[in-house]
């Protein structure tokens, strides 16, 4: 029989539904009746108890909220009657105590990546293009207009083609393109960055970008870079050149930097940069695939469009497969730090290093404060979509995310901008808007990035290929286009978490191994923000 509720915790006082259900409706669950109080859509929770006002309401087997009116048992948890609470945690109050997974059919796997002289692996080959400052964008637009069109031809869309046939007469049709090859070179493909930063603001923001932009020059599926710069902004290149040598004091990549106002005409810049730039990747392209162990994989653990599913499904499942990979030598990295607001008590109890638990929470207090200070709060964390979707509060939506991060001993806490070097699960403090926090992995050295998502969302990485696990097969059905694997086999029962997250890092070698292209990389979805210091959220 089909469960229609769930209880993730043993000690949570709500349960998730399964499934619609109609109010009025009695279950049986836990071996005791129900009466489903309000008509209750799939994904949202409710009371397993009499709450009155004031009561804590735990999920997850943490504090994710406090009651504001009378809830009954049977009753539907809404906006209107929970607020968003947390625990508070000052310091660690156990060890990490951690029972690995069974690694013994992964050890000896092994990915075809593009191997680093400093000894990273690349899961792809990327020659970058990015500017200092943003009065260089339309200089990268006019490179990137060039290098698409000769190198990496695409065929015209299908909206396209039906723009080209609205504008013909009628009864003509645009006979379709050739088929051509994709790309001129097999083994390396040009990407375009562009931003808003590197002048304008204050100099602490550019020094930022310059770390940034630093760590995606060091990313290991980056073979080398074309920065160009105007020459009078605050990120100097001097400024970038110092982030990219306190990243890797011996970095080998090419990397041609350009700087406009010394180099007169823009034609003649522009001549120059193609010229070089070609040269360099042709012989970028010789670089070949070949075997590396897994442990060479830093894997960035995102989430975004979350729905009531996706704590339950899909973070889980990336979280056993973080946890293989964490046993293996391998370097998952959780950010978000807006949301891990109440399950810190958790991961400072996880934290390897009691330097690195000072520092977490550190992290949390001054952040949390910058929102605050901005008239804002974790607590206005969750989007509307999250909400619609059942996760009425910051710590239950926080509670569900930080299941990607599984279990394994936390062995680094990094600040924005700073990259992954120790093998093991990292913390990275980032914002929680998507964007922003999967470029931040990249710039942290991720080769690969797992996103989770309850609604579905087009998000790419530039250097980075991203996966999107579905927490429900409808969402996976209704947009196969984004969608790379789904977690809703966890929902109905049929497949468990482990398995799931088996499943997962399966199709995360073939992705790292350049046998399959993520979805979103055939989407051609490069997406890349950075974090302006300020708030965001």
């Amino acid at each position: 029989m089909e469960k229609e509720l769930i209880k993730v915790h043993p000690s949570d006082n709500v349960a998730v539904a399964l499934k619609d259900i109609k109010q009025g409706v009695k279950l049986l669950f836990e071996g005791e009746e129900i009466e489903v109080i309000s008509k209750t859509k799939a994904k949202h929770k409710i009371a397993l108890t009499d709450f009155n006002v004031g009561d804590a309401i735990h999920m997850y087997g943490v504090l994710v909220g406090k009651t504001v009116k009378p809830v009954k048992r049977g009753e539907l948890l809404t906006t209107e009657n929970v607020k968003h609470q947390s625990d508070s945690t000052t310091g660690r109050t156990t060890k990490p105590e951690w029972v690995a997974p069974d690694i013994s059919k992964w050890k000896d796997r092994t990915f075809m990546g593009y191997h680093r002289p400093d000894g990273q692996v690349g899961t792809a080959n990327v020659w970058l293009f990015f500017p200092l400052v943003f009065c260089e964008n339309r200089n990268i637009e006019v490179l990137k207009e060039v290098f698409e069109k000769e190198l990496a031809y695409h065929r015209p869309s299908k909206h396209q083609l039906m723009l080209r046939n609205l504008m013909r007469p009628a009864g003509e049709v645009a006979e379709a393109e050739p088929e051509v090859e994709d790309n001129f070179f097999g083994n390396i493909e040009a990407k375009f960055i562009t931003h808003q930063g590197g002048c304008g603001g204050i100099r602490q923001d550019s020094a930022s970008l310059a770390r940034l932009l630093a760590g995606y020059v060091n990313n290991p599926n980056v073979a080398g870079a074309t920065v160009l710069s105007l020459g009078c902004q605050n990120l100097q290149i001097s400024i970038f050149e110092e982030a990219l040598k306190a990243i890797n004091p011996d970095l080998k990549k090419p990397v041609l930097i350009y700087e406009q106002q010394k180099m007169g005409t823009v034609e003649d810049m522009l001549s120059t940069i193609i010229k070089e730039s070609f040269e360099a990747i042709k012989e970028a392209n010789k670089t070949e695939r070949k075997p590396a162990p897994l442990s060479k994989l830093k894997l960035g653990l995102e989430c975004g469009g979350s729905d009531g599913f996706s704590g339950i499904s899909a973070n889980p499942a990336l979280g056993y497969a973080s946890d293989i990979l964490a046993a293996l030598g391998g370097s998952p990295i959780l950010s978000e730090f807006p949301e891990l607001c109440g399950v810190e008590q958790e991961l400072v109890n996880r934290c390897v290093n009691d330097n690195d638990v000072e520092r977490f929470l550190e992290l949390m207090r001054t952040y949390e404060k910058s929102a605050e200070d901005a008239g804002s709060g974790f607590d206005m964390n969750p989007s509307p979509g999250n909400i619609k979707d059942g996760l009425i509060t910051d710590a239950m939506k926080s509670a569900g995310a930080a299941k990607k991060g599984g279990t394994s001993p936390i062995t680094a806490v990094l600040d924005y901008g700073e990259y992954v070097t120790q093998p093991g699960l990292n913390l990275l403090c980032t914002p929680g808007n998507d964007v922003e926090s999967t470029t931040a992995m990249a710039g942290s050295g991720a080769n690969v990035i797992v996103f989770t998502t309850g609604l579905g969302t087009p998000t790419g990485n530039p250097v980075a290929p991203v996966v999107k696990l579905s927490s429900n097969t409808e969402l996976a059905t209704k947009m196969p286009d984004i969608i790379d694997v789904d977690a809703g086999p966890v929902i109905r029962g049929e497949k468990t978490i482990e398995e799931m997250g088996e499943d997962l890092l399966e199709y995360i070698i073939k992705v790292a191994s350049g046998t399959v292209k993520s979805k979103a990389t055939q989407l051609n979805q490069s997406d890349f923000i950075p974090w302006k210091r300020g708030v965001s959220l």
